[in-house]
């Protein structure tokens, strides 16, 4: 009969579609299995990527934001940001934030050269580098205080995600630190980020970080 397949069909069912070790989403089954909260260090890029990031993880993630972004030119636009993000934060209470010191030249020499390079080309790659290890650094400092970290790069369509991945992992290796695959522009992400930033006034930037861009 062909109920005696149904808990065939239904398992296989199962295996295609559970969440591969390594991402975001395999952590958020597991808390909501055991109910417990792990700690991610999340590097944000700018307040609108951070909104429906956040909606998204905040039920299930102990989350603290790093905003690092020495690429981001001029200083008054970093700051800008940095109010635009802080903004987004006080929408979830637990959420906590650090920002460290803005530096320029954390970024500007490595890209010497590279200023007429079309976003997307090997400056970005540089800029992922830079950003995302700057994050893991601060992960291996404190390595009693977080479980892994992530990045909200991922929900903008304009940016690689599977390179963003690449990256994070290849540095949470050379570190011995775990970093979370994720796809944050999947399932309307991106277009969430636009409706929420929207309905709570954030401000939108109209170029990625970069003077280049």
């Amino acid at each position: 009969m062909a109920l005696d397949y149904i808990p065939v069909l239904f398992y296989n069912s199962f295996i295609m579609t559970k969440p591969s070790i390594g991402t975001v989403e395999y952590e958020i089954e597991k808390a909501k299995e055991t109910g417990q909260k792990r700690r991610l260090l999340l590097h944000a890029c700018c307040g609108p990527c951070s909104t429906s990031v956040l909606d998204y993880l905040h039920d299930y993630f102990d989350i603290t934001v790093y905003f690092y972004n020495p690429n981001i030119l001029p200083k008054e636009e970093f700051i800008r940001r940095l109010e635009a993000l802080k903004t987004v934060i006080l929408h979830f209470s637990d959420v906590k934030l650090i920002v460290p010191e803005y530096n320029q030249e954390e970024y500007l020499p490595y890209v010497k050269g590279m200023e007429n390079l079309p976003e997307g080309q090997s400056r970005c790659s540089i800029c992922f580098d830079i950003r995302l290890g700057g994050t893991a650094a601060y992960f291996k400092a404190h390595e009693n205080e977080f479980d892994f970290f992530a990045t909200t790069l991922t929900v903008s369509p304009h940016k690689n995600h599977i390179l963003i991945n690449e990256t994070g992992n290849r540095i949470a290796g050379k570190l011995g630190i775990k970093y979370l695959d994720s796809n944050f522009k999947k399932k309307d992400g991106y277009l969430k980020s636009c409706q929420l930033s929207k309905e709570w006034g954030i401000y939108r930037q109209d170029y990625c970080g970069c003077r280049f861009d």
